[in-house]
């Protein structure tokens, strides 16, 4: 069979060879009875275990096989943890799983489980599910999570299932539908939108069902998405109509048709669409995670506390799909089973890696609390991280000593003790909703990857240890020594599994990979400003109509556009509260933000109006709260984080980087965290800081492929801008980061002390659509006659710059002011339009000449066909200093005066 494509180690041969020499049991055993004297598990749930735990092992062989003749683009196998089959056979089919990259026997079992193809059981409320097709839904409703195709946790769609024979999945490229095409009454966005990358939108890049969303309730579909609304399929099943049943896969064949189609890249996989390897798919309840090391563990921490939050708020247990723009006055919905619980599996090595410790930290901190998070981490200790051994007993003893975390343990190459640990572990999460940790004891087989050489530095009997611990030899020796099968009965099953994966993996190689750019970035971050503005305007209506008496009574009686003129903090708060208001699945939550309502007071008063189950302080930890963050949004709500101060961000990074940004990449839309982070910033703070109060070092943020940047300096702008972002946030699913810059937060004064002219009153919700500020639009200031320069700036250098215009003006020279608002993306029509006005651009950049936002705009100017003179005063290469200092290294008025008449002199 694949055997001529395994490692020198030969561990196809070696696992006949052993078969073959299993004594036979005494007597048959009937599968139904235990297969041993107490024993949790039945001959035929082993065998369910066995048949995923062979599946797996196949892939494994025909990765390497794919990979011989350049097919094949990932190798990293599941190959000695297969024995992660039993931890799915111990969990629920709705529990939401964050699976690492050796979880293929998982995978495998989970999609048979879902399916209804095994022996183990499935808990009441998902039995008693309707089936696929069922008119049982309310209208408006979107399926329950335990229903096939159901909406899991900000799944856009109902999974698809995988065609026979290598047939394009409905809706894919090649296959007939109705994606592609603009229903009645799509809007005009939608179309502009898709382009030439309409192919990927409409389910080419996708895969089965991947990268569409479903219109709302009476909404005709839009480009991209799926017209079949409702044609749901069951979980491994195929879709077309008529097909006769015998000739469908399994669920396993399913499965491995899935992970095959990841290993090929292509564009038919179904939930990262050719972009990656990874084990997801959102009717089976995994999430996606492109990491290992442990950046999905705060994520997992996150979507712990936001279910049992959710589950508290919603007693009645609802499910009817993420919806983080909520129902008035309704709580928000869960989109999992109400006891459910969250999984996450990662390696010994990972253990040592900061976010596991953030992780595990913070979930130990809120029991410690008395708060409820129901994650179970999973740990499979093969003793190696690629090369590196882990001491021995460091593993147990770091997963030992973690506080508020329960420690259970089982050899993960034993199936029945693995199943009786993880059914004790998940059984103890699903009781008391309190964190534990499984520790697996497995054995790493076939090397990291194809590529590595193992004996480079493992010696001959370390790896032949390892073999003798295989966990799909050892599931197959307690089915021979029980007498539920024989060795040819098992060999058989191995063998017949073997050829359908291999058949399928030539199958998938003439599948279609992605071809485009367009393709590529389908999914990242799609944009659509009308519904946004829609749902701004939205907003206002229910605001000023029939929420209008629960908002007054929110204020107090003191509503905010009737307070007169506000400061850029105080328009954020009061932004911040009407949409607490209008999204009642929003949070606020972050260091100091309840009960001292943040250390400049932007959150003051949101945690008495809406309590402290929405607003709520964290622990001292940045990779911790925007990992709440992450959670939050993949369970439906609308986290809004904040990181204190924007230094402090740089601790946490890949959160943004490796977790935010790529889930809709990773997942083809089917997954998303919406989530807006505010983030007070830059610098200028008169008096006090130095570098890490004064920061003013963006480029890590515009550097995020999707990421909505958005830097607000008027009170106005700023709440309009706070409105965007979450309307942005939970129409788009956008990652969105508000650097709030601090100096301006009690800025009263622009011209001369007194002037009130940095104060702005708050717009009453009549004014909200015409006062919307869309991402990546810039505002425009005229001063004199406004035809002399071009001034482009953001932040702190709007005022300076309106200054420096005002005294241009007394010099005769008329200036345009250019607030940029969104540095990601940059508003580069206005940019180009503004700049040709004039034919002379100053680029006024308050972050560092070396990466700061200045060279994207002046690359943004020549791309957009700019032809004009052009000059830039920024910030020197420098961290702000304490005191007086900083005027040497930050931009001035002066210099921005000077640097205009330099330019006006060319």
């Amino acid at each position: 069979m694949l055997s001529d494509v395994t490692t020198p180690q030969d561990l196809d041969d070696r696992f006949r060879e052993a078969l073959a020499g299993l004594a036979a049991a005494p007597r048959r055993r009937d599968p139904a009875e235990p297969v041993h004297d107490d024993a949790p598990l039945t001959g035929a749930q082993l065998l369910d275990l066995f048949d995923a735990q062979v599946t797996s092992r196949q892939l494994d062989l025909a990765g390497r096989w794919l990979r011989s003749f350049g097919e094949g683009f990932y190798t990293i196998g599941s190959a000695g943890h297969e024995g992660n089959a039993a931890v799915a056979a111990a969990l629920r089919p709705g529990d939401p799983a964050l699976l690492h990259y050796r979880s293929g026997a998982f995978y495998c079992l989970r999609a048979a489980q879902a399916a209804g193809e095994v022996a183990f059981p499935v808990p009441e409320e998902e039995a008693a599910a309707p089936a696929s097709g069922a008119d049982s839904t309310p209208p408006g409703a979107e399926p329950t999570p335990s229903e096939p195709g159901a909406m899991m946790p900000g799944a856009m769609v109902p999974a698809v299932g995988t065609p026979e024979l290598g047939a394009p999945p409905p809706g894919a490229q090649g296959a007939p539908s109705d994606a592609g095409t603009t229903s009645p009454g799509a809007e005009p966005e939608a179309v502009a939108e898709a382009g030439a990358g309409a192919q990927a939108a409409s389910g080419a890049a996708g895969g089965p069902a991947a990268g569409r969303d479903h219109p709302a309730a009476g909404e005709d579909a839009a480009v991209g998405q799926d017209a079949a609304v409702g044609q749901d399929a069951a979980v491994g099943q195929d879709a077309y109509a008529g097909e006769d049943a015998a000739v469908r896969e399994d669920a396993y064949a399913g499965a491995a048709r899935d992970v095959l189609r990841g290993m090929v890249a292509s564009a038919w996989e179904p939930i990262a669409g050719g972009r990656h390897k990874v084990f997801g798919r959102a009717d089976l309840a995994i999430v996606p995670t492109t990491s290992t090391i442990a950046s999905h563990l705060p994520r997992a921490v996150g979507a712990g506390l936001a279910l049992e939050r959710l589950r508290r708020r919603d007693p009645a247990g609802r499910r009817a799909g993420a919806d983080p723009l909520g129902d008035v006055g309704q709580p928000p919905r869960s989109p999992w089973p109400p006891d459910a619980v969250v999984v996450c599996s990662f390696g010994d090595a990972s253990v040592n890696h900061a976010s596991a410790t953030a992780a595990f930290n913070t979930a130990g901190w809120y029991d410690q609390t008395g708060l409820r998070i129901p994650v179970l981490f999973v740990c499979e200790d093969n003793g190696l991280g690629i090369s590196v051994r882990s001491p021995k007993g460091w593993v147990e003893a770091t997963l030992r000593s973690k506080p508020g975390i329960r420690y259970f343990s089982a050899d993960g190459t034993d199936p029945v003790q693995t199943y009786a640990a993880a059914v004790e572990a998940a059984g103890w999460v699903r009781r008391h909703r309190r964190p534990a940790v499984l520790h697996l004891s497995t054995v790493r087989l076939m090397g990291h990857a194809g590529a590595d050489a193992e004996t480079a530095y493992r010696s001959a009997g370390e790896i032949a240890a390892d073999l003798d611990r295989d966990p799909v030899l050892a599931t197959a020796r307690l089915l021979v020594a029980a007498g539920v099968a024989t060795t040819d009965e098992l060999l058989a099953r191995y063998d017949e599994r073997g050829w359908q994966v291999r058949r399928i993996a030539e199958e998938v190689l003439g599948e279609p990979k992605l071809a485009s750019a367009a393709e590529v970035v389908a999914e990242l971050a799609p944009r659509r400003p009308a519904r946004v503005a829609r749902a701004v305007a939205d907003a206002a209506v229910r605001a000023g109509g029939p929420g209008a008496a629960v908002r007054a009574d929110t204020f107090g009686g003191r509503l905010p556009e009737a307070a007169g003129p506000l400061t850029l903090a105080q328009s954020i708060n009061a932004a911040l509260a009407d949409g607490m208001l209008d999204h009642p699945g929003m949070v606020v939550f972050g260091e100091d933000v309840a009960a001292r309502g943040g250390v400049y007071g932007v959150t003051k008063g949101l945690r008495d109006r809406y309590g402290a189950a929405r607003v709520f302080d964290t622990l001292l930890d940045e990779t911790s709260i925007l990992g709440l963050g992450l959670g939050a949004g993949l369970a439906g709500l609308l986290p809004v984080p904040e990181i204190q101060y924007l230094a402090y961000l740089h601790n946490a990074e890949d959160q943004l980087r490796g977790e935010a940004a790529t889930m809709r990449f990773f997942s083809s839309g089917a997954f998303r965290n919406p989530m807006v982070v505010r983030v007070p910033g830059l610098a200028y703070q008169e008096g006090f800081g130095g570098h890490f109060h004064n920061d003013n070092s963006l480029a890590v943020l515009r550097d995020v492929p999707g990421l909505v940047v958005a830097v607000p300096a008027r009170p106005d702008d700023a709440a309009a801008m706070v409105r965007t972002c979450l309307a942005s946030a939970a129409v788009d699913g956008s990652v969105c980061v508000l650097v709030e810059p601090i100096a301006l937060y009690h800025t009263r004064d622009l011209y001369a002390e007194g002037d009130g002219e940095w104060l702005a009153d708050y717009a009453e919700p009549g004014a909200w659509a015409a006062g919307h500020a869309p991402v990546g639009r810039a505002r425009v200031y005229g001063v004199g006659s406004a035809e002399d320069v071009t001034i482009v700036t953001f932040g702190n250098g709007v005022p300076m710059s309106l200054r420096a215009a005002a005294t241009l003006a007394d010099e005769g020279v008329g200036s345009r002011v250019v607030d940029l608002r969104w540095l990601a993306p940059l508003p580069v029509a206005d940019l180009v339009r503004e700049a040709s006005v004039t034919g002379r651009v100053l680029v006024v950049d308050e972050t560092r000449r070396s990466g700061g936002v200045g060279e994207g705009v002046l690359a943004a100017l020549v791309d957009g066909g700019y032809v004009g003179a052009a000059r830039r005063v920024a910030a020197i290469d420098s961290f702000v200093p304490l005191g007086p200092a900083t005027r040497a290294v930050l931009v001035t008025e002066d210099a921005i005066t000077q640097g205009a008449r330099t330019l006006l002199a060319r």
